[in-house]
């Protein structure tokens, strides 16, 4: 699986579903950014290291959850990120 964490990917998937989005937030205390892109519950999810993909049971993608986000992106992508 592709690193979805890298900046080239994911500032233009955020700028393309934002539309689609329910919700982006982040967690301070846990440095996570968590994007909501539905509001079905989670059935079960993939662990892609530093990027955990969240299901349903149709398999639709539910939540994108992003670890340690502040020490992987630059300060320019956080704000672009959280101001979109």
């Amino acid at each position: 699986m592709e690193n979805l964490v890298h900046s080239a990917w994911l500032l233009p998937f955020i700028q393309e579903r934002g539309r689609d989005m329910k919700k982006i937030s982040y967690s301070k205390d846990v440095d996570a950014l968590l994007i909501e892109l539905s509001d079905k519950s989670i059935a079960y999810a993939e662990d892609d290291g530093q990027v955990i993909l969240h299901y349903s049971d149709d398999d639709s993608l539910v939540l994108v959850e992003i670890i340690d986000f502040r020490r992987q992106m630059s300060e320019k992508v956080v704000s672009e990120m959280l101001a979109a």
